[in-house]
């Protein structure tokens, strides 16, 4: 096979516990030729939403229907079905790999790995530390495995970027065995957008990410900050689960492990019901009511005080985490915002770095009011330390360790993922 016969396109695969969301590129250009959800999987008002983007302007051939899907398997067929329409089916010899996201990979996967029955099964073994995720991740592996039996199927670990941490970061001051016994340490997540972000502003500043050391600001529904020192992660927010660390949508991030033994005695509630009050009712809308940046500066704006502290609060966590992460790091050449909150949210750009002068930190208020799909700095020239916005691309940044694994040569792709594994822990 020639080089420039071989495939070049790989598809990139979110599944979650009641949804799949994808994205078809070719990596010959880093191109998307598709991109596309299923959600309520399992329900009678399931929905497909499939964008084809060959040719015409983006979302002209979008693609839309309700009805029952049944399971993921149903899912992936329907999915199949809607590109094959397009003329990218999942047959097509152009198809190089499928790329898995898979939130948890503890210690044993360090890097992209090409899935078969043994790294299922790790991934299956892992489920006590990542509930929630590993078992929707593994059932689209494993569906996209029974359609594909032929193909590579890769997958990409959230935690994976931040096993480069040292002991004394992901170490937890307690029992030692008892730690070891349970894996109970801190994992990190978000790692594909950390990764990707990182080596995206070194590039901002025209320097080799071994030279450049950033502090990551993850800010979404989820948000999490990382420390990266020459291209590798040295600190990370999220600890053992993604409920650690920042002030989230829905999540609390750091709080005193006491106040769950207190809920527990004072208030009755279980176990369960903590969880969920922690994960699913605190956070901005516990704090608010709502999770929406948008709608909470527009109260904000409008004089509402709950609105106002919930704002104040986050950014105070926000704050407190550059400035430890700049003790870290010791030197900091950027600052970098991404996600949904970090790369549309002015506001919060501006009040996350007020008052830190001394760390070399200030925003440009024309530059920070500047919307833009472009990686851009928004700190005046004059600033020690740069502050930038740098849209995250986690679908490209799968694809791109996808393709690198597999080189589009699938035997000798498969073969060098195999021996690159790291050992287990």
């Amino acid at each position: 096979m020639t080089e420039s016969s071989r495939p070049t396109r790989v598809l990139v695969l979110n599944s979650g516990s009641s949804s799949v969301k994808y994205q078809l590129l070719d990596m010959a250009d880093s191109s998307r030729l598709a991109v596309g959800l299923v959600e309520r999987i399992g329900e009678e008002t399931s929905r497909l939403v499939h964008t084809p983007l060959t040719g015409g302007p983006d979302g002209a051939g979008k693609r839309e229907r309700t009805g029952r899907i049944a399971d993921h398997t149903a899912a992936l067929r329907e999915v199949a079905d809607e590109l094959a329409r397009d003329g990218l089916g999942l047959d097509s010899p152009e198809l190089a790999a499928i790329g898995h996201r898979v939130v948890h990979g503890g210690l044993k996967f360090s890097e992209p790995t090409v899935v078969d029955d043994a790294v299922c099964a790790e991934i299956e073994r892992l489920v006590p530390v990542a509930p929630l995720h590993n078992p929707a991740n593994l059932t689209g592996i494993r569906t996209a495995r029974e359609l594909r039996p032929d193909l590579p199927q890769v997958a990409v670990f959230d935690t994976a970027f931040h096993t480069t941490m040292p002991e004394h970061a992901a170490r937890y001051a307690i029992d030692i065995e008892t730690a070891d016994a349970h894996r109970i340490r801190r994992y990190g997540f978000h790692g594909t957008s950390h990764a990707y972000v990182s080596r995206r502003t070194a590039e901002l500043l025209g320097k080799d990410p071994a030279d450049v050391n950033v502090i990551v600001l993850h800010l979404g529904n989820g948000a999490s900050a990382s420390a990266v020192a020459g291209g590798r992660c040295v600190d990370t927010s999220m600890g053992l689960t993604p409920l650690e660390g920042l002030v989230m949508g829905t999540r609390s991030g750091d709080i005193d492990p006491a106040v769950t033994f207190h809920l527990e005695r004072v208030a009755g509630m279980s176990t369960d019901e903590i969880d969920e009050l922690l994960n699913k009712k605190s956070g901005l809308v516990g704090l608010c009511g709502d999770n929406d940046m948008r709608e909470i500066r527009r109260r904000v704006d409008e004089g509402d005080p709950r609105a106002a502290l919930a704002f104040d609060i986050y950014i105070h966590r926000l704050r407190k985490y550059i400035g430890a992460y700049t003790a870290v790091l010791g030197r900091v050449d950027a600052v970098a915002f991404t996600a949904g909150v970090g790369e549309n949210a002015a506001a919060v750009r501006e009040a996350a770095v007020a008052g830190l002068e001394a760390l070399g930190l200030a925003v440009d208020a024309e530059r920070n009011a500047v919307r833009s799909d472009e990686p851009r700095i928004v700190s005046p020239d004059s600033a020690g330390t740069v502050v930038a916005v740098v849209p995250t691309d986690e679908e490209l940044e799968i694809a791109a360790q996808t393709f690198a694994l597999v080189g589009g040569d699938r035997a000798g792709g498969e073969n060098r993922a195999r021996a690159g594994r790291a050992d287990d822990a």
